[in-house]
């Protein structure tokens, strides 16, 4: 796993498209997100787009245009359908060939600004769709401070189970339920035991939580049996995106013994329109977490010199609310947390590879979930049962409202960016959901 930094990262890059110079721009000229869109009010497939500031850039147009025709020609063809499904199969010289040339397109003073001006698109006048067809999902659970704070409620004498340091813990999720940001999220109902109920009953969630997480997308896959080595995990990433895996806290106390969840997460799954590709993540790459003094080394399947000292990637990730009270007064959303990805006790590499060391084949598109990120302090849990406390300790809102877990009307929106000394600010965009209630 070699460092790939080069031109395209170069923090002096500047756009002829004024809005990506913005200091506080999540698309600036280093970042170059890929998503999905269409124009708003026309009727038309989805087309693949690159974010620079407050524009899209419409790639099927740039390719019918002659604009790619060098050897970014392959990976333009291949974002000439709706998803990205078949550029991530390609692998990542592909689109970094691409990502070259788009930035050679769109940076300051390119003689090509007069040809490409015309495909350029307000995002303010598109609508987003899923970016990819994702095959799989598998959901990881690799804050130790998420483990640990809810193994404390369960276990207090013994918050983590003794596989947790050995094994990066994951469940396979629901593809068919992810939606993009933006989506209504409707309340579910299930089964729910009150703990001095005699017999569950059927009916809305009354414990509903968001998680906090970010969604690592494979590129190329791995035949079925083959493992994937821990050198070579990173070559199967292709990009991240933030993720919301909605949960029903009352459904998933009661349905999670002996097999782990179900129907508590599945009903909905909320992530961000834009995928950054890693390429665009390595100025911010660093080492793994430290484990504490007498954890026990990784196996050595999951074991890597590379991967340890730079496995890790520094985004700050913020949760915001918005109830209904505070829509009506004009209010700006309250922000719940702040955490950061470095903190993960697994990386994720150490999740593909684990993932895949049975010989489990992935495939391009699918999605791996992070699991909660959390950090130490009280101000860094990734939901609502953390904050709360299991509903303990109420959040004291601006307008004098208190949550517990949230109510219909509820709208919670997870921001991610990775700024530092040195390197460009670059931000992931928005993950929205607002909760409808129960049909």
């Amino acid at each position: 796993m070699s460092t790939s930094l080069n031109d395209t990262h170069n923090p002096r890059l500047k756009s002829w498209v004024d809005s990506a110079n913005q200091p506080d721009a999540d698309f600036p000229m280093q970042n170059l997100p890929l998503g999905a869109f269409t124009r708003r009010g026309e009727s038309e497939s989805a087309r693949i787009g690159v974010g620079i500031g407050d524009r899209i850039l419409d790639l099927q147009g740039c390719l019918q245009a002659g604009l790619l025709n060098g050897p970014e020609r392959e990976a333009a063809q291949a974002c000439a359908g709706s998803t990205l499904n078949a550029l991530m199969a390609l692998g990542k010289d592909h689109s970094s060939l691409l990502r070259r040339r788009l930035s050679e397109l769109l940076r300051a003073g390119a003689k090509e600004r007069e040809a490409v001006s015309p495909y350029l698109v307000a995002m303010n006048g598109a609508e987003m769709h899923l970016p990819v067809v994702i095959g799989d999902y598998t959901d990881f659970y690799a804050s130790i401070f998420h483990a640990t704070n809810v193994g404390s409620m369960l276990r207090p004498d013994n918050p983590l189970l003794p596989n947790y340091k050995y094994v990066p813990i994951g469940y396979h999720g629901r593809s068919s339920s992810i939606v993009v940001s933006g989506t209504p999220v409707r309340r579910p109902s299930g089964q729910r035991k009150d703990p001095n109920a005699a017999s569950p009953t059927f009916g809305p969630s009354n414990l509903l939580d968001y998680e906090l997480e970010v969604g690592f997308f494979i590129g190329p896959g791995n035949p079925l049996g083959q493992a994937i080595p821990i050198d070579r995990a990173e070559a199967h990433l292709f990009g991240v995106c933030l993720l919301n895996d909605w949960s029903a806290r009352d459904i998933q106390t009661w349905e999670y013994q002996p097999l782990g969840p179900f129907l508590a997460k599945n009903f909905t799954s909320t992530i961000s329109p834009w995928i950054v590709t890693m390429e665009a993540l390595e100025p911010y790459r660093v080492p793994a977490f430290a484990r504490a003094s007498g954890d026990p080394a990784p196996l050595p399947y999951l074991l890597s010199p590379s991967d340890q000292s730079r496995g890790g990637i520094e985004i700050k990730l913020e949760v915001y609310l918005t109830t209904e009270q505070m829509r009506n007064a004009r209010m700006a959303p309250a922000r719940l947390s702040r955490s950061s990805l470095a903190d993960m006790y697994w990386t994720p590499a150490q999740m593909l590879a684990h993932h895949a060391s049975n010989g489990c084949n992935l495939r391009p598109g699918d999605m791996l979930g992070s699991g909660t990120v959390s950090g130490l302090a009280k101000d860094a849990r990734g939901c609502l049962l953390e904050l709360t406390w299991r509903g303990t300790e109420p959040l004291q809102l601006p307008t004098g409202e208190t949550r517990r877990f949230l109510q219909d009307g509820d709208e919670v929106t997870l921001r991610g960016f990775c700024e530092g000394p040195g390197p460009a600010r670059i931000g992931f965009g928005e993950c929205t959901g607002r909760i409808l209630p129960v049909s």
